[in-house]
């Protein structure tokens, strides 16, 4: 594939529905506030000012000290700008990033409402000025465990609407099983909320069976692997199950070797629905102008495939049907 179409691939609008909003921080961001705090990030970054980490466990414990120098609203306001500066430099139009009131207020619902506000502020602020809209999604965090995620869960279901849209869970894959959590999903669902989470990036192709099984949710968050279970994949086609699939994130963390190792083309022609996501960028060297070049170039993608992808993106996204219907009209999808 030639140059100029890869720019013209690199320069399509797009959008992505799995962003954690602390892990979109630009590195500079982060050790910016921690001088304004004195915070000892020693040991988060590498010589060349990039985030440190060995794997993903570790990146986990990188990604959570990273976060702790961002400690009031205000703090997140600022980190909201940030992001949405970054992505909005990379073509992004409509974004769904994970929020944790575990990071924003320790869970408490009052805390987590001074939070909430303030983000939904800065991204206001955003769309005005860079006309990228944002709309959030509360996580739980897996290895903080299901009596943490129930406070979480009631943050979500006391803050749902039109802006706050989604509850999911993120965090270490490893630790307890999918229906621990089922309390908190049923809370969040009998609150209106659509709901993902994270699966088959570390544990395997049954992970995402019990993600859909045990919580009942649309979207699967990674979902790559998969791939090892044909019945599997065939169920996510027939089912119309949307994996939020992060390439250069799998890629990085090792779990596949390489981009033309990675499952993604292979999923899309199965017929399962997909759509594209950076994950963690700065963590991972990478933004949605590169994720889309390195497909393109790599799995011969042009502009068709990626308007495919698109209309899945904006028909699996959480939001309601009018910021779709505004959002279609910034991709030119009829």
């Amino acid at each position: 594939m030639d140059e100029d179409t890869l720019d013209q691939i690199a320069a399509l609008p797009k959008l992505e529905l799995h962003l954690h909003i602390e892990g979109g921080a630009p590195p500079a961001f982060i050790r910016g506030l921690a001088q304004e705090k004195s915070v000892d990030l020693s040991g988060v970054f590498r010589p060349d000012g990039s985030y440190a980490f060995r794997d993903f466990v570790h990146f986990l414990s990188v990604y959570e000290a990273a976060t702790s120098v961002l400690q009031s609203p205000e703090d997140y306001a600022r980190l909201v700008t940030a992001v949405l500066e970054e992505s909005a430099a990379n073509g992004v139009v409509y974004t769904e990033a994970f929020l944790s009131p575990d990071f924003c207020g320790g869970g408490d619902v009052a805390a987590w409402r001074e939070y909430l506000q303030a983000m939904i502020e800065a991204a206001e602020a955003a769309e005005r000025a860079n006309g990228i809209t944002l709309r959030g999604i509360v996580t739980c965090i897996r290895h903080f465990g299901p009596e943490q995620a129930k406070t979480a869960a009631l943050c979500a279901a006391e803050t749902a609407g039109d802006w706050l849209v989604g509850f999911g869970m993120a965090g270490d894959e490893n630790k307890g099983e999918q229906k621990d959590f089922a309390y908190s999903f049923d809370m969040a669902r009998e609150a209106g909320l659509h709901l993902t989470s994270h699966a088959g990036e570390w544990r395997g192709a049954a992970e995402v069976r019990r993600a859909i099984d045990d919580l009942g949710v649309s979207r699967i968050g990674h979902g790559v692997r998969a791939i090892e279970d044909p019945a599997l994949v065939e169920r996510l086609a027939e089912d119309g199950v949307v994996l939020e699939v992060c390439p250069g994130s799998n890629v990085t963390l090792g779990v596949y070797p390489n981009l033309a190792a990675h499952p993604v083309e292979k999923l899309r022609e199965k017929g399962v629905r997909i759509t594209l996501s950076t994950d963690d960028p700065p963590f991972f060297h990478t933004t949605m102008r590169k994720e889309y070049t390195d497909l393109a170039r790599t799995f011969g993608w042009d502009a068709e495939v990626f308007a495919e992808i698109h209309k899945t993106t904006l028909e699996a996204a959480f939001c309601t049907e009018e910021t779709r219907q505004s959002v279609a009209k910034r991709l030119e999808i009829p």
